[in-house]
């Protein structure tokens, strides 16, 4: 109930969230991200959805899907000629990337690799860093929120209140 309160609160009077995502869908998407990851190694998704006036995160489609190699090393490395695949389905189900998501071992913040080497080299692009393998508390204010600037800056977007990324129901007339 606090929650829907809190949800109705900032439709009415906050500012609009940039990135929101249905719970059922974030959560079913963070336990695989964890299942894969094992304890052990970094995972991580293309987030894909529709970009309107806010992004909204619909499906998760996972790296080592896109390309088996993608994990084998404990990090992420995507072999760029495996994105054709995505960009198909992309095309087939009308859908966007409108962010990224992985896990790391300990902390959300970024790592050197994570800087110089942007999963998607947009200006806007949001990547999430889930920490302990996202094990913990995988919700905007205990993740990291990512924004890139372009020729390797970005923007931590983490600790800023109201965060501008919402997991949960968001009213459709908003």
């Amino acid at each position: 109930m606090a929650s829907l309160i809190a949800t109705l609160a900032r439709a009415a009077f906050g500012p609009r969230p940039e990135i929101f995502c249905d719970a059922a869908v974030w959560d079913a998407g963070v336990a695989e991200l964890r299942r894969r990851a094992a304890g052990r190694r970094e995972s991580g998704a293309f987030l894909l959805g529709t970009k309107t006036k806010a992004r909204r995160i619909e499906e998760f489609v996972f790296y080592d899907d896109i390309d088996p190699n993608a994990l084998r090393t404990g990090i992420v490395e995507i072999d760029g000629r495996r994105l054709g695949d995505l960009w198909n389905h992309c095309r087939k189900t009308g859908k966007n990337v409108v962010a990224d998501v992985h896990v790391h071992p300990g902390g959300f913040q970024q790592s050197q690799s994570d800087q110089a080497n942007p999963i998607v080299a947009e200006v806007g692009h949001v990547a999430f860093i889930l920490p302990h393998y996202a094990a913990k508390e995988t919700r905007p204010g205990a993740i990291g929120v990512h924004e890139y600037l372009g020729a390797r800056h970005w923007r931590d977007r983490s600790h800023e209140r109201p965060s501008p990324v919402h997991i949960g129901w968001w009213p459709k007339w908003h």
